[in-house]
Order: C-alpha cells, then structure tokens, then sequence
C-alpha cells in the first residue's frame, strides 16, 4: 500500500511538471498568435482573460468537489481539460483558440489547487517544504516551456508542440483515474459544524488579507510568465548566448529558490521569508524596468525569478497553518482571488502598454503590485495569532 501511494504521489507530482508547461504556454506562444492573427497588445492581451475566466470555472467547480472531499476527481476532470484546451489552441480560428485557451484555464483551475491541497493533506507536519518542492515540479515545468516551443515551434504556427504536450498529460491523468491508493481524510464533526467553522474562517479580516497577498502576487507571477518573452522583444541587443533569454533565466532561478527555501526555513519563519522575497524581488523588478539590453533585463530576471520562488507556497502554508486542516475544505476564496489577480494583472499590462504606446509602461504593474505587496506583509505580520485560535476552538 505504501508503495501504491508512494507512486500516486509521484503521478501528481509529474502531472503538477506537466501543468507548469501549460499555465506558462500563453506567454510563450503569444508572439505567435499575435503574428498568425496580426494582434495588437491590448488585442493579445485578451488571451489572458480567456484563460483566466476558466480558471475561475474551473476554482469554482474544484470547491463543489472539495464539499466532498474529492480533490482527486477533481484533478483527474482538470487533467482532460488541459489536454483538450492545449490541442484546440493547435487551430487556425482565432475563435477556437481562444476557447482552447478558456478550456485550458479550467484544467488549470481543478488541477493546480487540487493536487495542492492532496500533498497538504498527505504532509500534514511539513507543509511548507512538501509544498515548496511540489510547486519546485510546477517550476521545472515553466522552464522547459520556453525552450520546448522554440524546438517545436515556428514563427508562424506552434505546430506540433501541442500533440507532444497532450499526450503525457492524458497518460498522468489516466493513472490516476485508475489508482485508487489514496484516501481522502474523513470530515470530522458533522456537516453543520463544519459549514460553520467555514463561515468563521472567511469573518476573520486576516483571512481576506491572506487571499488579497494571494491575488496581488498570482497577478505578478502571471504577468511576468505571460509578458516577459514578448517584453524581451521589445529591448535592444541581444543575450549572452541565443537561447539563454530572460524567459528562461527567470524560471530556472524560480525554481532554484524553491530548491534553497526548504534550507531557509531552517533559520527563518513564513513572516520573515515573505519579506525576504518580497524586498528581492523588489530589487529584481527595478533592473528589470531600467534595463536597456537583453543582457540587463536578464540579470533583473534572474533576481526576481529567485525572490518569487517560494511566496505561493509559503502563502498557502500560513493560510492552512492559520486555520487548521478544515482550511483546506474552505480555501475557494484563497484560490479564486489568485485567478483574479491573474486575470487583472495580465490585461492590465496589456492595455498601458496600448494606451501609452510602450510596453515599458504597462511592466510598471508588476513594480507596482510588489510594493503593495510590501505593505500587506508588513500588516499581515503584525496580527496576532491569539484571536484566531480563539475563533477556531
């Protein structure tokens, strides 16, 4: 048996690999698009919402399955949905694509806080870390996205990067449909009380505090994933070597940062490794905005892709740590605010650069949103934990 869940565990984290591809295509592919459908800025930017309102979709129904406590059917339906969204997007209609997209997005929706809230329940005593080094799979993901499309890709269609894509994909999720090793904790109490402590998580104003830190910073991850490749195409000169782009560098630091957090955790605690990231990616963003070459933009993205690494994992431990395990039953919310902030974030950057005529200007959100970011934590530390455990008893 325990051999059995110990390969239900890799499944998920193969299939969490998989999805880092796919939550990162759209900002790999949009030159693409752009080009195949002769696209502004604030045109392509419509993309982002079309995923993003899946995702949303897809949050919502993931919340239906977790009244259950069925996270595993609810990865299993995201997985078919990633596979059909990214074979759509493989059309020459602009239509279809961008239902692939919204298809796509709700695969995107069930899977990634489903399989989150599985390990949460199968590492009870080491969230953070076990979370560090699932989102770590996510992060290996976004990185061989950039090169795997330009070794599959062209200029003018992404050819058959979606069929190679598809596949691995339906095959994860077919295991698990069949792998029946892993059993979901029972409720405890009774439904009543438990629909109670539900309403009480989402009174208590640290709670949305928690979900507006999660909204501001998914929007920043997913405006830098989504916009930083056509962002690149917009600075002169050229990088160090041709297929080492800023892209690239700022996922490969994402995840080394996930890799180091685990040995961070060790001498700090979730308040001060969110100010340490916060205030890193802070300096990575204002070299990122100044810089004038590739080889500059680069460097900010290796700094900023460092501090990131590990905020959306540490973030989701303080909201389980906070309120216990029936947090993980009632974390709609928490996740719905992050497809938002996505959501936001991406067109927004969109339409100032469209408004402005310089995508410079819209990559002033991101700056932006990590000073917000800043200043929520600074709050967010200084609350005291003793009136939560009053409300959770």
């Amino acid at each position: 048996m325990a051999n059995r869940l110990g390969f239900f565990r890799l499944n998920l984290h193969v299939l969490f690999f998989l999805s880092g591809i796919v939550t990162v295509l759209i900002g790999q592919v949009l030159p693409t698009f752009a080009r195949q459908f002769s696209l502004s800025d604030l045109q392509v930017s419509g993309f982002f919402p079309s995923q993003f309102a899946g995702s949303l979709v897809g949050t919502f129904l993931t919340s239906r399955f977790a009244r259950r406590n069925d996270y595993r059917m609810a990865t299993i339906m995201g997985g078919f949905a990633m596979v059909t969204g990214v074979l759509l997007m493989n059309f020459v209609s602009f239509p279809v694509v961008l239902a692939g997209f919204f298809i796509n997005g709700i695969g995107i929706g069930m899977t990634l806080p489903s399989i989150n809230m599985i390990v949460l329940e199968l590492s009870a005593e080491r969230t953070a870390s076990s979370l560090s080094i699932l989102n770590f799979c996510w992060g290996v993901g976004a990185i061989v996205c950039k090169p795997f499309v330009d070794l599959w890709s062209s200029l003018e269609s992404i050819g058959p990067t979606t069929y190679i894509l598809a596949g691995p994909i339906l095959v994860a999720t077919l295991l698990l449909l069949f792998d029946r090793s892993y059993v979901p904790p029972e409720q405890t109490g009774s439904s009543g009380a438990l629909s109670e402590t539900g309403v009480a998580i989402w009174r208590q104003p640290i709670a949305w505090m928690i979900a507006l830190f999660n909204l501001i910073h998914v929007g920043f991850e997913s405006g830098m994933g989504g916009w930083l490749t056509t962002y690149t195409g917009r600075v002169s000169g050229e990088p160090l070597l041709y297929w080492v782009s800023p892209t690239l560098l700022y996922f490969v630091f994402f995840v080394t940062g996930r890799g180091v957090a685990p040995l961070l955790f060790r001498f700090l605690d979730e308040s001060k490794m969110l100010l340490l990231g916060l205030f890193t990616i802070l300096a990575g963003m204002v070299v990122v905005i100044s810089a004038d070459t590739v080889v500059g933009l680069s460097i900010g993205s290796v700094i900023a892709g460092f501090g990131t690494s590990w905020i959306f994992p540490t973030n989701v431990a303080r909201f389980s740590n906070t309120f216990g395990p029936v947090a993980n039953r009632r974390s709609a919310p928490f996740f719905i605010a992050g497809t938002l902030g996505a959501a936001m974030s991406t067109w927004l950057i969109g339409f100032i650069s469209e408004v402005s005529g310089n995508l410079r200007s819209g990559m002033y959100v991101l700056l932006i949103s990590i000073i917000l970011l800043i200043i929520l934590q600074i709050g967010l530390s200084l609350q005291p934990r003793s009136a939560i455990e009053i409300d959770r008893t």
